[in-house]
């Protein structure tokens, strides 16, 4: 596997898995609103500006993963479900944490979904903690929704 910073073509790859995983994850969990909103186009919509802060993970010659960092915010860690338990999350993560680093950020911190106990356990695995809840505003469809999640940090330089 190989971790590289995203470019253009790579971003409606991107846009196909995290619809895909986070349908996976998110339903039962979220607003109902908000899963509708969340459409294949309303990813797809999405994807293109990240691309300088996307990290993909590739695996012979396909993009299987990514993470997103916005600031001190591990935003979006995703991989394509048919890959989910093969390595491919972990090092998508540390790189994540590393930019967080790098960018002068001494905890780094993101959201997770009170009802995803599968990202949970593996944040926590990885060295995380639940630092609280979090009321996380998002918007679908031209809404606002507030996502039941809990806020999870980790120093990640001394």
């Amino acid at each position: 596997m190989e971790l590289r910073p995203a470019v253009p073509q790579d971003m409606a790859t991107v846009a196909d898995i995290w619809h895909r995983a986070w349908h996976a994850s998110h339903p039962g969990h979220v607003p109902d609103g908000l899963t509708a909103g969340r459409t294949l186009e309303a990813f797809h919509e999405r994807t293109p500006a990240r691309v300088g802060d996307t990290t993909v993970a590739v695996v012979d010659g396909r993009v299987v993963g990514f993470a997103m960092v916005d600031g001190d915010e591990v935003e979006q860690v995703f991989v394509d479900p048919d890959l989910h338990g093969r390595g491919v999350a972990a090092p998508l993560l540390a790189e994540a944490e590393e930019r967080v680093a790098a960018g002068g950020h001494d905890v780094a911190w993101l959201a997770v979904v009170v009802g995803n106990s599968r990202a949970r356990r593996f944040y926590e695995k990885h060295g995380w903690a639940d630092a609280g809840d979090l009321p996380y505003e998002v918007t679908a469809l031209g809404e606002r929704f507030v996502s039941p999640c809990r806020r999870y940090e980790k120093r990640v330089r001394p």
